[in-house]
């Protein structure tokens, strides 16, 4: 712990007003940036490890409505869109409303494919898994930055 000085203190009120301030863009920025990279891996085949688990979703999720090139192309270009929309500040809202719908269809291999999502269920992840799993923190992240929306006019 730092020396409680009369020059800590006001250092440290100092840093934590800055943090307050920086904090929502940088949380905005950071996970847009993941949303831009994992999204912009998608548009490459073989790049995303939830790639194979991705389509295997939305085939069972859609009825094999779609092709998997569609499949894998529509989700690359929701997440960069989501990405870019963090990153920008532009649209918020709508990017919030997306990056949930998103992170639900994130969630559903875990009870759609448990097998591939846990080695030992419940509480030994695959790869995939934890991949899944680590999605916790981004709806975190969004309902974060949701908060910080001004109310409309």
């Amino acid at each position: 712990m730092l020396i409680n000085t009369s020059y800590t203190r006001k250092l440290d009120v100092r840093i934590r007003a800055w943090m307050r301030e920086k904090a929502p863009i940088f949380l905005r920025w950071s996970v847009g940036i993941i949303f831009l990279w994992f999204g912009a891996l998608k548009f490459f085949q073989g790049a995303s490890p939830a790639e194979i688990l991705a389509i295997e979703t939305i085939n069972l999720l859609t009825f094999g409505w779609f092709s998997d090139v569609f499949i894998i192309n529509g989700l690359a270009l929701w997440e960069v869109i989501v990405g870019i929309g963090l990153i920008t500040g532009l649209f918020l809202r709508e990017i919030i409303l997306l990056l949930f719908l998103q992170m639900l269809g994130t969630l559903t291999p875990i009870f759609l494919f448990p097998n591939e999502v846990f080695v030992q269920v419940p509480f030994v992840l695959t790869l995939e898994g934890q991949y899944i799993v680590k999605n916790l923190v981004l709806m975190s992240a969004g309902v974060a930055i949701g908060g910080t929306l001004k109310d409309p006019k």
